[in-house]
């Protein structure tokens, strides 16, 4: 299994990946394969964003990073508070904790979701978004 790295977590690709010595043709034949599926994927994938999302902006990834970044204040700042108290976590300040960082945790995976849509180009990216008004 392949891994690929982000700045933030490990993905783990399931796809098989034989180890076969196999004349250039066959091997020819089989990436025109991989590539019609990866287009069908490519394809889909932008069209079911584009409904979606639409498209997204600067102000967008501002955002979603402020949010990260707040929710991971929150967990790490109620981590310090109940250390403070030298006691140990009860049941409740362990729940708190789970939900804090898996607040930061979504909120993380959002932002990196969203940028890998913007890279692979199944989300228009517009460096200033159109009035709403």
């Amino acid at each position: 299994m392949g891994k690929i790295s982000t700045s933030s977590y490990r993905r783990v690709s399931d796809h098989f990946e034989p180890d076969l010595v196999e004349d250039p043709a066959e091997q020819k034949k089989r990436r025109g394969h991989l590539e019609q599926i990866d287009y069908t994927i490519f394809a889909a994938n932008q069209a079911v964003i584009a409904k979606t999302i639409h498209h997204v902006g600067i102000e967008d990834f501002q955002n979603l990073a402020l949010s990260a970044s707040k929710a991971r204040s929150a967990w790490v700042d109620a981590a310090m508070s109940a250390a403070r108290s030298r006691s140990p976590l009860t049941a409740e300040e362990v729940a708190r904790l789970q939900l804090l960082r898996s607040a930061y945790d979504e909120l993380s995976e959002a932002y990196e979701a969203m940028r890998r849509m913007v890279e692979r180009g199944y989300l228009q990216f517009h460096k200033t978004l159109p009035n709403k008004g």
